[in-house]
């Protein structure tokens, strides 16, 4: 009887200690996405380690962005980085969290209740958020469109760029969506100065990790409310400067 016992018990042991193993693993398999921005960059322009990537787009229902902007923001992804097996988005709608104004803290706590693809083997996964609210970091001079948070996530705070758009004098709901979408991303790869290097320096003192070029898509103002005078003016798309490129180029990228 006690030979039955402490087998019995022996059996226990090792299922609570597979119990806890798998929960140790379901969690650390998520610590590769959940690093600081710009940390994947290499990661992310090269195929050196992943040879596809994944984007997770996920909308508050009612704020879902521009297909074209999403098309855009594809062709952008295209053309500086190598992923030979190919960019895949998967889109879908959750039910407001009915937070606004929004934390960094409170839009992370969002992706880690609702993300479900994380990296794997040979496919880096992205996070992209399109909220129903605006960012806490909102004053009376400016307004936040966009931050990027984390080595592979992102938001865009919709509702508040669905106010800045599509009105007389203010630019287009697809240039907006596209400039700020495509600025973030930049972020995370590592532009500027935030964890891709500098070949030159171009960094702006008074707006840190981003480019000094006006015209750039890195330039400061293309994530806030500051820049829609100029792309009301231009109507297009910011493109990066040469300086980004280089950089961009020196770190695995096209």
């Amino acid at each position: 009887m006690k030979h039955k016992l402490l087998l019995l018990l022996t059996a226990a042991l090792v299922f609570s200690s597979c119990t806890k193993d798998n929960s140790s693993n379901s969690t650390n398999f998520k610590i590769e996405n959940q690093q600081a921005t710009g940390s994947s960059a290499f990661d992310i322009l090269s195929d050196d380690t992943y040879k596809s990537l994944i984007i997770e787009l996920v909308y508050v229902e009612g704020f879902a962005p521009t297909s074209t902007a999403i098309s855009n923001f594809q062709n952008f992804l295209n053309a500086r980085i190598y992923k030979p097996g190919g960019i895949t988005v998967e889109k879908r709608a959750i039910a407001s969290p009915g937070e606004s104004p929004y934390t960094t803290k409170e839009i992370a706590a969002i992706e880690d209740k609702n993300r479900t693809l994380y990296n794997t083997e040979d496919q880096i996964a992205i996070w992209m958020f399109f909220a129903d609210g605006e960012s806490d970091q909102n004053d009376d001079t400016s307004v936040v469109l966009g931050t990027a948070y984390r080595n592979t996530s992102f938001v865009i705070y919709e509702e508040t760029l669905h106010g800045f758009s599509d009105s007389r004098y203010e630019p287009n709901r697809i240039t907006l969506e596209s400039t700020v979408i495509n600025h973030e991303f930049g972020h995370i790869l590592g532009l500027t100065n935030l964890g891709t290097a500098m070949t030159e320096d171009h960094e702006d003192p008074e707006h840190e990790k981003h480019c000094d070029v006006e015209s750039c898509l890195m330039y400061w103002a293309a994530e806030s409310s500051s820049s829609l005078g100029n792309l009301f003016n231009a109507g297009t798309v910011p493109q990066l400067d040469p300086k980004c490129l280089a950089d961009l180029q020196a770190n695995g990228g096209k």
